[in-house]
């Protein structure tokens, strides 16, 4: 008895020549869509992130400070125990510009020389997803944020520690050379 030499599904790519065409243009793409992840994380931590921190500030965090009357970078300080330098981006200074008269105190301390400025290149200003575009490419930043939905979003990120207000004084989680200092782990 023979055996044949072909397969089944042989013969079938040889008299459907575009269905191989489809497989392939499918395996290209499949393999091009894996992200980039920077050698500076150690697990789910950034080693690459150190003093002097750079803060970006969302429009939340500066009400919340104010609210909670805490100075903004004296506050950072007393949490990181090193030299912050707070940013503040193009849409959350265009944010608080729209909130109006109520928040002009708010405006007042952004406009803060001691704070840097960045500038952003995109369309729209809305400062969360700002915040996060930044974020995912240059993980650089400590985020400052009361909004629960950019802290889910920022979360998914890998290696961007997120600071916050709890208890009248600011807290940090995803950021372990902090909490050996004393920073308040909540």
């Amino acid at each position: 008895m023979k055996k044949m030499v072909t397969s089944k599904h042989l013969k079938k790519e040889v008299l459907n020549p575009t269905k191989k065409d489809e497989n392939k243009e499918s395996l290209q793409k499949c393999v091009r869509c894996r992200p980039y992840v920077p050698s500076a994380l150690f697990f789910k931590y950034n080693t690459a992130l150190g003093p002097p921190y750079r803060v970006l500030v969302d429009t939340n965090f500066i009400n919340f400070s104010i609210q909670n009357k805490l100075d903004l970078e004296k506050g950072m300080m007393d949490c990181l125990y090193a030299k912050c330098t707070p940013c503040i981006t193009d849409c959350v200074m265009a944010e608080l510009e729209k909130l109006g008269q109520k928040y002009r105190v708010a405006l007042r301390i952004a406009k803060d020389p001691r704070f840097e400025r960045l500038l952003c290149t995109h369309k729209g200003t809305y400062a969360d997803d700002c915040i996060v575009d930044r974020v995912t490419q240059h993980k650089c930043y400590i985020v400052a944020t009361c909004d629960r939905d950019l802290k889910r979003r920022i979360r998914k990120v890998p290696g961007v520690p997120i600071m916050y207000i709890t208890k009248h004084q600011y807290s940090i989680e995803r950021l372990p050379e902090a909490t050996i200092g004393g920073a308040p782990r909540i």
